[in-house]
């Protein structure tokens, strides 16, 4: 009788070996898509602090 109970009952490292297991399926590429956006709005940034210079050094010349 004992024996069946504790062959049914869930084994608590592996539960949370799964939800480990199941953590690091969903990070992997949600980091990935973290680090790809956070690259694109930095080259964005970039751009657009490289127009304001040009504009401000175009001006410079100019007077």
């Amino acid at each position: 009788m004992y024996l069946l109970a504790a062959a049914l009952r869930p084994n608590i490292g592996d539960i949370i070996f799964q939800l480990i297991a199941f953590v690091m399926v969903l990070a992997i590429p949600l980091g990935i898509i973290i680090l790809v956006v956070t690259y694109r709005k930095g080259m964005s940034r970039l751009k657009r602090v490289e127009d304001k210079l040009d504009k401000l050094l175009s001006v410079k010349e100019n007077k």
